[in-house]
Parts: C-alpha cells; sequence; structure tokens
C-alpha cells in the first residue's frame, strides 16, 4: 500500500475546517500498520489517475466530505462532474465503493475509461452471462475490486447480497437518485427499496447525486435513504455559454417557420426534441428536404440496433442533427452541440434543463431554443394522466393480465392497450404494470432478459456448407447455433442472445443481424426475442380491491406533476432572466442576471419601461380586462376551457358558440383584432400572473376562472402590474390595434354583471389560502374545491347548516365555522382572524406536525408540506409525545 501512496506523491497536509478526520488502517512494506486520517490526504495527486489537473467548483468539498465519512447529497448538472465525487473516494477508501446507477449503457464506458487507466473496477449486470456474473461475484467478494457498478435490480439476488456482505461496503454511491422519489420526474420501484438495503449493508457513508432535484426531491430522497445529517451541496447549474431563448408561436406553421429561420442561421451539431415519435419522423424529414442538412431520427419506437445505428451516426459526426423524444440522452456526452431546440414544450424544468444542458459541454458559445405554443400543453397532459391511470383503468388491465393463463405473458404495452380500448397511451399501461408490481401481484421482467429461439429443420451433419465462403459472420454465427441445438432437431430451442454474443466473442448487432439473415434458409428458424417487458403474473385469485393499492398518493403526485407542467409554461411566458429562473427552481444560489438569454437582450428602452414602474397603456390594460371579463361572462353559463373562451372574444362563427348560446354575450368579439391563438396566450399569462386559475373537473378538460386579483384587475379596483409576461410580439399588436371605441369598454355595470358566486368562490380560496399558509399546510387540507363551491351555492347562514355541507364535520365547524359564515354573509372584507384561529396561531410550531402526521401523511409528505428537514420533523413528535399527544410509532418508521 505504501507504494501506491508513494505515485501520488505528499500525503501530508491539514483537516479542512469542520470536516472529522476519518481514519484507515494501511500496511506498511514491512508488515506493519500505521494509521492516516482520508481528509489529511492531498487530493489532487489522485487526480492525474483521471486524466486531471484540477477539481472543478464543488468537487473538493464533495469529496472530503465523502472521505471523512459523512453521507451527502451531490446535486450537478449533467456533464458538472459528478462521477469524480466517489470514483475519487473509492481509491482511496480501504474497500469495496459500490455505485447504483440505472444506465446499463454507460457503465461499460465508465469501467472501460476507468480499467485504461489502471483501476481495479467492474460492472455486474444483465448484459453478462450467468457463469461471468457469478465469476464477477466472486472476485468482488474476494476484494479484487475497488468500486463495483450495479443497477437497483441487483439488489434482488440472493447472491449478490451474500457477495456484498462478504466484502463490506465502504461507500455506496446512488447515482440518478431522483429515481428513488416519487416526487422526481423518473421514479422507478426498485430505487425505493434502496434505503432497505443499506441498512442490510450496515448504514455505509452514502453519497446520492443527481442532476435535477428540486427541494422536494432533495428532501424525499434523504427521507428514502434514511441519511444520517448529511451535507447537500448545490453547484453548477449556471452555464454562462448558453443562449436561452423562446419563441412563441401562433400554430404548427409558424412553429416550422421560426424552426426553419433558426437552423438557417445557426450551423454546427444539433438535437432537436419533440413530444413524439411522428412528430420525431416529420421535423426530420422537414430538415432534410429544406435545409440539406444530413439528419437521424431518435426514438423508443425503432428497434435497438436501429437506435444504436443512429445515435452512433450523430456521435460519431456522421450526421448533424439528430430529432429525437426524450428517449434520447442518457449518457450523451458530445462535446461539440451547438444548439438544441425543444419543438414541443417539455413536461418539466428538470427535462427541460437536462436537454437544453446537452448544447455547449466545450464551454463554447451555444444555443437553446424552446418553440412555446400552448396547444402543446394537452400532449404533456396526456402524458401526466398516462403516468397516474385511475383505478377503472389499473382494473381493467390487472382483470386482462390475470385471464391469460401464458407464463410469462408476451403482450406489449400497445397490444393491452388496444386489446382494451384505453384512453391512455402505451406508457399508461406500462404505469398499471409497475403499480400491479408494487401490490406483490405481478414481476416485470427485464426485456433484455426475454428469451430467443431456433429450430433446426434438417437432419444434415452441418448447414454451414450452403452458405458462400465469404459469408463470415454467418458462418460463424451458424455453427454457434448447431452447437446449440445439439440433437434437439425440428423444436424450437429457447437461448439468451447475448449468451450467443459471447460464445462467439462477438458484437451483438452483427450476431443479431446475423440470425434473421439465416432465416432465409428454408431449414433455418429464428424467433427474436419480445421486444417489450413481459409479466410474469405472481397471484391471480386476489381480487382487485383487495389489493393494496394507494390512489389517493398517486393522485397527489399526479397535482404535483400538472404543479411542474405549469411551472414550465411560467418560465416560457416570462420576462425575467431564463437562466436565473432555472438557479432559482433547483436552488442554486447563485441567481444573478446571465445578461445574454432572450428577456436580458431585451431593449434597454423596455427594461427601462418595466423598471419605472409605468402602467402599461391603454390598448394593453384594456385587452386584459376584456379577457378577464370574457372568462367572467362565460363563468357565469358555465365553465369554459381556454380554446371556447377565446373563440368567443375573437367573434368565432362556430357553430358551437351558437349552440352555447357564447354569441350572445356582451364580450363576444371585444378582441377580433388578435387571432384565437394570441387569445389563447394571452390567457396563459393571466393565469401566469395569478389572475386567473385553471381547474380540472373531468380528466383533460381543464377550465378557467377568475381569482379575486383578477376580478379586481376586471373591475379596475386593482391596477394591472407593469412587469406582465405578455410577449413581444404579441405586446407590439396590442399596441398597434386601433383605439376602442367608449361603447366597447368594459363599464361599471359589465362589472356588476358578474355573479356573485363567482367572487364568492374567490372569496373564499383567498380565505383558504391565509388559512393554509398560517398553518403550514396546503390549502385542499382546509376544505376541497368541491366543498368550497357547495359553500358558495348554498350559502349556509349558521353553524347548524355548515354540518349538512359535504366535506364539513364538526371539528371544521369548530374551527373555521365564524369566518365562514361571516364570509357568506358578508363578503371577504368581513372576515377577520376568528378567537379560534387566533388562539391556533399560539399553538406550538410541533402541533402543526403532529397535525399533519395525525391525518395520515408520511414523513417525507409532511416534509413537502411543512417544508422541514426529518431530524426537525422527528423532533416535533418527540415534543408532541411529552406534552400528552397521541402520537404512533409507525409514523417515523
Amino acid at each position: 500500500m505504501r507504494n501506491l501512496l508513494s505515485d501520488f506523491g505528499s500525503l501530508e497536509g491539514a483537516s479542512p475546517p469542520g470536516i472529522i478526520a476519518a481514519k484507515s488502517s494501511f500496511q506498511d512494506e514491512d508488515g506493519s500498520s500505521f494509521e492516516m486520517p482520508y481528509t489529511q490526504i492531498e487530493l489532487e495527486p489522485y487526480l492525474a489517475r483521471f486524466g486531471l489537473e484540477s477539481f472543478r467548483a464543488g468537487q473538493r468539498d464533495v469529496v472530503e466530505t465523502v472521505l471523512a465519512g459523512r453521507d451527502c447529497l451531490c446535486v450537478m448538472p449533467t456533464g458538472g462532474g459528478k462521477s469524480l465525487c466517489y470514483q475519487l473516494p473509492a481509491l482511496v477508501l480501504d474497500g469495496l465503493t459500490l455505485v447504483v446507477s440505472p444506465l446499463i449503457a454507460l457503465m461499460k464506458d465508465q469501467v472501460d475509461q476507468l480499467s485504461a487507466r489502471g483501476l481495479p473496477v467492474t460492472y455486474i449486470n444483465s448484459t453478462l452471462a450467468l457463469d461471468e456474473q457469478y465469476a464477477r461475484l466472486a472476485q468482488m467478494a474476494a476484494s479484487a475490486y475497488r468500486l463495483v457498478y450495479v443497477v437497483p435490480e441487483r439488489f434482488r439476488s440472493g447472491r449478490f447480497l451474500e457477495a456484498v456482505r462478504a466484502v463490506g461496503v465502504k461507500l455506496l454511491a446512488v447515482d440518478e437518485a431522483h429515481c428513488i422519489s416519487q416526487w422526481g420526474h423518473d421514479f422507478r420501484p426498485d430505487y425505493a427499496r434502496l434505503g432497505r438495503f443499506r441498512r442490510m449493508l450496515g448504514s455505509p457513508t452514502t453519497i446520492a447525486l443527481t442532476a435535477t432535484a428540486t427541494d422536494a426531491v432533495r428532501r424525499d430522497i434523504v427521507e428514502q435513504l434514511r441519511l444520517d445529517e448529511p451535507r447537500t451541496f448545490i453547484a453548477g447549474f449556471a452555464r454562462p455559454n448558453l443562449f436561452y431563448e423562446v419563441q412563441y408561436c401562433r400554430g404548427e406553421r409558424q412553429k416550422v417557420e421560426l424552426l426553419r429561420a433558426f437552423l438557417r442561421d445557426t450551423p454546427g451539431s444539433g438535437i432537436v426534441y419533440t413530444s413524439s415519435r411522428k412528430k420525431a419522423e416529420e421535423v426530420a424529414q422537414q430538415i432534410a428536404a429544406e435545409q440539406g442538412r444530413s439528419t437521424v431520427v431518435y426514438h423508443a419506437g425503432m428497434l435497438s440496433e436501429q437506435r444504436h445505428a443512429a445515435q452512433e451516426a450523430f456521435m460519431g459526426g456522421a450526421v448533424e442533427i439528430v430529432v429525437a423524444t426524450n428517449a434520447f440522452g442518457m449518457g450523451i456526452d458530445k462535446s461539440d452541440v451547438r444548439f438544441v431546440v425543444h419543438y414541443n414544450m417539455p413536461g418539466t424544468l428538470e427535462g427541460y434543463y437536462q436537454e437544453a444542458g446537452r448544447a455547449g459541454r466545450d464551454g463554447r458559445p451555444s444555443r437553446c431554443l424552446l418553440l412555446y405554443h400552448s396547444a402543446d400543453r394537452q400532449i404533456q397532459e396526456f402524458f401526466i394522466e398516462s403516468a397516474y391511470p385511475s383505478r377503472e383503468i389499473v382494473a381493467a388491465v390487472y382483470d386482462l393480465l390475470r385471464s391469460i393463463p401464458a407464463d410469462p405473458i408476451e403482450l406489449t404495452q400497445q397490444e393491452i392497450k388496444e386489446r382494451l380500448g384505453l384512453p391512455v397511451g402505451a406508457e399508461g399501461v406500462g404505469a398499471c404494470e409497475q403499480l400491479l408490481e408494487s401490490a406483490d401481484v405481478l414481476e416485470r421482467l427485464v426485456a433484455s432478459q426475454n428469451m430467443a429461439a431456433v429450430r433446426l429443420d434438417s437432419d444434415l451433419p452441418t448447414l454451414v456448407d450452403l452458405l458462400p465462403k465469404q459469408a463470415k459472420v454467418r458462418r460463424r454465427v451458424l455453427r454457434a447455433v448447431e452447437q446449440l441445438v445439439g440433437d434437439r432437431r425440428n423444436e424450437l430451442v429457447y437461448f439468451q442472445p447475448r449468451s450467443l454474443v459471447a460464445s462467439i466473442d462477438g458484437d451483438y448487432n452483427s450476431v443479431t443481424n446475423a440470425l434473421n439473415d439465416l432465416n432465409e434458409l428454408q431449414v433455418f428458424t429464428y424467433v427474436p426475442p419480445f421486444r417489450g417487458r413481459a409479466v410474469r403474473m405472481l397471484k391471480r385469485d386476489v381480487p382487485f380491491d383487495e389489493l393494496s393499492l394507494d390512489f389517493e398518493a398517486m393522485e397527489r403526485l399526479k397535482t404535483a406533476e400538472y404543479e411542474k407542467l405549469n411551472q414550465v409554461v411560467r418560465f416560457a411566458l416570462s420576462h425575467h432572466c431564463r437562466q436565473a429562473e432555472i438557479l432559482q427552481y433547483f436552488g442554486d444560489a447563485d441567481q444573478d442576471d446571465c445578461g445574454h438569454c432572450d428577456n436580458c437582450r431585451r431593449s434597454r428602452a423596455t427594461k427601462e419601461v418595466q423598471a419605472s414602474g409605468v402602467v402599461l397603456d391603454d390598448g394593453v390594460v384594456d385587452a386584459v380586462r376584456k379577457t378577464l371579463s370574457g372568462i367572467a361572462r362565460t363563468q357565469s353559463r358555465f365553465r369554459c376551457g381556454k380554446n371556447l373562451i377565446a373563440q368567443m372574444l375573437c367573434g368565432s362563427g362556430s357553430a358551437r358558440l351558437e349552440k352555447l348560446h357564447l354569441n350572445k354575450l356582451s364580450t363576444f368579439g371585444l378582441l377580433s383584432c388578435l387571432t384565437q391563438q394570441d387569445v389563447a396566450i394571452l390567457i396563459d399569462i393571466l393565469v401566469a400572473a395569478d389572475l386567473a386559475e385553471q381547474e380540472e373537473i373531468e380528466p383533460r378538460r381543464p377550465v378557467v376562472q377568475l381569482t379575486a386579483r383578477g376580478i379586481d384587475v376586471m373591475k379596475g379596483a386593482a391596477p394591472l402590474d407593469h412587469s406582465l409576461p405578455i410577449p413581444g410580439d404579441l405586446l407590439a399588436r396590442l399596441r398597434r390595434s386601433p383605439p376602442l371605441e367608449e361603447s366597447e369598454r368594459p363599464s361599471e355595470s359589465d362589472a356588476e354583471e358578474l355573479p356573485a358566486g363567482v367572487e364568492l368562490m374567490a372569496a373564499l380560496k383567498q380565505w383558504r389560502s391565509r388559512v393554509a399558509s398560517r398553518a403550514g399546510i396546503a390549502p385542499y387540507m382546509v376544505l376541497s374545491n368541491a366543498t368550497l363551491e357547495e359553500l358558495a351555492c348554498r350559502r349556509p347562514r349558521s353553524l347548524r347548516e355548515l354540518l349538512g355541507v359535504r366535506g364539513i364535520g364538526q371539528t371544521k365547524v369548530n374551527r373555521y365555522g365564524g369566518d365562514l359564515i361571516r364570509l357568506l354573509e358578508g363578503g371577504p372584507e368581513t372576515v377577520t382572524p376568528s378567537a379560534a384561529l387566533q388562539a391556533e396561531e399560539s399553538h406550538p410550531d410541533y402541533y402543526w406536525t403532529w397535525r399533519v402526521l395525525s391525518q395520515g401523511f408520511s414523513v417525507a409528505e409532511c416534509a413537502t408540506i411543512r417544508r422541514l428537514e426529518r431530524a426537525t420533523i422527528v423532533r416535533h413528535v418527540q415534543e408532541a409525545r411529552a406534552d400528552g399527544m397521541p402520537v404512533q410509532d409507525a409514523w417515523l418508521t
């Protein structure tokens, strides 16, 4: 060991401030042992083993924390150098570093790179033959490796756990840690089990790493892994070489024109992301035909060898542009990507940042364009509904699967969708299977482990002589198949394709292509492995209603996904610095304006107008007030969606408007100077500015209604905020519109026409927000929307009548009854905090934590609702118990 350390120079140095020096025993050449504090080791010499000369921002702090034996959470963007934060400690620490990652495709690349530098490293996953997996397990148990990469599914194997226990784990690194959180964008059940496995391994020092984690996700990662007072590092999200920009599109035609102009002005390699496979193929064809630039398509509907070929062509520079769905990206580390275009709006800011961040890895200026069209929101809403299917859809999938006797069941998700006629995408079926797997009634098999089959219908000693001598690959493959089949001619023989590949030391794609080509022989039959994830039913006789499925939790997660989608809309419509918005979202403290995004580059005159607080001109104010009035008028009849309101305001002659009598409203045609898409964007802006809100009363059918603030602005009782994020081109059209005739302006009588129920509903929601804010709980925990609507409709006059409203029991009458009665009788201005609420505000802080937990929420959910660390919640529970409050031990397990 002394010789190994001498390769890195002097190891003397002071322990960093605030770091406890961890120690390890080393053995000298004469056999005597000595101890060395890891945090006193000079770290720079180790960098040479990775071909580096210095640390990137934040890396040293993370490495020193790990070497001090302290758990930590590291949030750095893709390409920010997260891997060094566990790879370097793996060299220093005396023991095994176990890396958990879902990215099988990246494991071999990373292991090959580290092995080339002489590091003792390997991976164990399903791409290896079983005998090779067992051999590596034995070597790991014998301490032959410092670093071992595995997928989370590996922890299902008892043999693997035995080998890990035999050698012990010095450091556990959980990469892509957002997968452990149900609040994250890529939740995976096997990740959720890592906390339990970590405890089985003795709770070794753990580093959790991710490129995208909001505050709620970070809290959940810490909770799920049960990290011990971890340090959290958030750094590297600022990308000064990236130019973020958003272009607003009135329709598909303008989107095509904007993309065409962008590509004319932007040379070099780039990625265009679309939301669907069909759109990816259409856009790729347009680029190739109109721009003459080499283009390739990539999406999950392609065969694996097709995707591999497309990725290699792009990575190797054979093609300039790849048009892809979000299936393209994991492990893409091409340094010279000059642009990333989002042709369709992504579903989350995490996804947007991760995909846009693939541009400019070499540090040179690169462009990131988002083409914003409000209709794209519907696509993302469809994806959300598919990811969180209803009880009825899950039941239908379960009943179908348990009625099929096959084992395993080889039906693709698309086939199940079509057989049942489901209103969700194939991904929705996958979500159903994942949910049913969590209830232990089925097991989803890994697609790479699906078996292929081959049949030889000939008694010839060998079929190789039927092939030309120059067909060398096919001849080698056929010899291997004949050896595999042996004397089992004229029957299907099942095998693992990767085992066959390993037996001839070949390339997977070449071997599978050869097997397909051999099908041309009449006496040779090759059946490829099932392309989807086969399902094995574990239980078929359990009625659906008896399954342990938490649909309330799914509804909360779906609500969180809709809020993430709203964040993307707000980002697209924002007038603030794009980079600062991203940094704020991810919790990065460095939030100074970048100075070079599209918003930062807006004309100085516009900035001066906004900074001075000058009220927007009459044309803009009138358009906003008329839009708000239009929402109010439709709301008085029945609740309408954004597009229907836009049609009414633009004066559309559609038969549907006539049928609904919306053409009789006083606001019909008031914005005929604008397009329907312009008005739809304006409504989106009003929602982002909290002047209106969207509420989903039926699946995928959001309706628009005014907020209390929107009512005040409509009436002229409150000024219009000068920073309203109206896109420049729309702002120009509003300013160029002809002045309004006096008869067209909303009058006081128009404002008085607003139904009292609309104002009352807005006032109730405003009251609920104040109460929830005081209590530190979510608004729906006070009263649900359905309860507020019934209150606005029935208007109870006494506490006894309040008890007749759905969702209000004696406890809520005692707590909120006085406020509600005064509000229902006299309006929001008559409501001041009641004596009961004022008394409640005097409760200690731990009381509110106890209340949330006592209503059935988990510690992780409580942390998200109350914005507290787990340690604080544990302390609050102890204080509540000491105060005599009923506390359940299960709350903290």
